[in-house]
């Protein structure tokens, strides 16, 4: 009888609910640091998607024309894969040391299948065509303005698309790299903390 008694033994209802309880606290902390790291290795995906797209249409585009100092990132329209160009004046983020850009005439944004849009000035040249000299490029993952200034998730990704065909980030930029307006210095906190090669 003894043995069927302490066979017949379970888990009293308080135990019960202190491991339910124990559960739920960690999963309060583990799930969102889950889904943070998920968004954040979505973005990353989008960004180096959106990346490489560039630098293929770059590769493409001086297949058919003589680099020029007055190319612009505008030009590798043609060669892009994308859903639109809004120049609808909407918003969207920004790199971490800047709040917003808008889409316009002047600075149009590829909006592409991921959801994601590569904000692009339709006037800024290379200026020289060495090493050095850039045109700016600003992926936001979500296509949307909801970051603000500073760093945060969906906080847009500057890349740096030089004339000899190499992009890198706006944190990572070479020492010595330069638009037509002016050099950037190096700074890896102006690129997101999602973002990582």
């Amino acid at each position: 009888m003894n043995q069927r008694q302490t066979w017949l033994k379970g888990f009293t209802l308080a135990e019960l609910l202190i491991s339910l309880a124990i559960l739920g606290v960690i999963a309060t902390f583990t799930i969102p640091k889950i889904l943070t790291a998920q968004q954040n290795s979505q973005n990353v995906a989008k960004a180096k998607e959106a990346a490489a797209m560039f630098s293929a249409a770059f590769q493409a585009y001086q297949q058919e024309h003589t680099l020029q100092t007055s190319f612009t990132a505008y030009e590798l329209t043609p060669y892009l894969n994308y859903v639109s160009i809004d120049t609808s004046n909407s918003q969207i983020d920004a790199h971490v040391s800047n709040t917003s850009r808008t889409c316009s005439a002047a600075t149009p944004c590829i909006r592409f299948h991921n959801g994601g849009a590569m904000w692009i000035n339709a006037s800024q040249t290379f200026g020289v065509l060495d090493a050095y000299h850039c045109v700016d490029l600003g992926f936001d993952p979500d296509g949307v303005l909801n970051a603000g200034f500073g760093d945060g998730p969906g906080k847009a990704i500057q890349f740096q698309l030089y004339a000899n065909g190499q992009i890198t980030t706006l944190g990572q930029v070479k020492p010595g790299t330069m638009d037509a307006w002016g050099t950037f210095p190096q700074n890896p906190s102006f690129d997101p903390s999602w973002f990582s090669w």
